[in-house]
């Protein structure tokens, strides 16, 4: 019988390595797994290389892992926001390291990832410091510079709901990154609201089918950044 419910967050984590490629989702709280980066946290990994739409906010989730030392490069779009604290520091005092990629270049590489497509050719980044270094060519009078797709190790996912077979479904822009992260990823892994009896889910409106996911865990009064940043919490608490 296919089951990929996992009880705790810590065996949800526990394969992840020291030097371990980690997908993380975002585009704002409500795609955020904020209890699977703590359990990360707790797991203390290494060395990793996070891929994500920023680079956290406050003390809490993925500012919290990146200020504990465990983060050694962060591919992202925004690295600093209204309430980036942890990483513009390190970043200064070179002890993480940064590449910069576009928003929808970055969500494009992330689903050519999971598609196959080893790399494309977008119009972002041209004539700017973002495309140096790479390969370009002129389409149709256009040019345009040369991405290559991302993979990853693994993907930490935040959805609403889930069935035991790890289809999912997802709330709001929690949608925007952590559905392509699971076809990019070798093992996806995601945090989910609820999870429901197998047939309970109508299949033609799962977004994320279960084949791209190996474990799922269930947190039913998941926490939410924004509240932690606005109570100056920080973890480990």
């Amino acid at each position: 019988m296919i089951n990929k419910i996992v009880s705790t967050s810590s065996e949800a984590i526990r394969e992840v390595r020291d030097g371990a490629s980690v997908m993380i989702g975002g585009f704002g709280e409500a795609g955020s797994p904020i209890e699977l980066i703590h359990a990360l946290i707790d797991h203390g990994a290494k060395d990793l290389t996070v891929i994500s739409n920023n680079a956290g906010s406050g003390h809490v989730g993925l500012a919290a892992l990146i200020e504990n030392l465990q983060v050694r490069k962060i591919i992202c779009s925004f690295p600093r926001t209204a309430n980036s604290k942890v990483f513009p520091e390190l970043f200064h005092s070179n002890r993480i390291e940064l590449e910069l990629v576009p928003q929808g270049t970055l969500a494009e590489r992330i689903r050519a990832g999971g598609a196959g497509i080893p790399a494309f050719y977008t119009p972002a980044s041209v004539h700017t410091p973002l495309a140096e270094g790479k390969e370009s060519r002129i389409f149709e009078d256009k040019e345009y510079v040369l991405e290559h797709g991302l993979k990853a190790d693994f993907a930490l996912v935040k959805a609403q709901t889930a069935d035991r077979y790890g289809n999912l479904l997802y709330h709001a822009t929690a949608r925007n990154f952590g559905p392509i992260m699971c076809t990019a990823s070798n093992v996806a892994i995601a945090q989910v609201n609820e999870v429901v009896e197998p047939g309970m889910i109508d299949p033609e409106t799962v977004i994320t089918p279960g084949i791209f996911v190996q474990k799922v865990l269930e947190v039913k009064e998941p926490l939410f950044e924004s509240q932690l940043v606005e109570d100056n919490l920080q973890y480990p608490w």
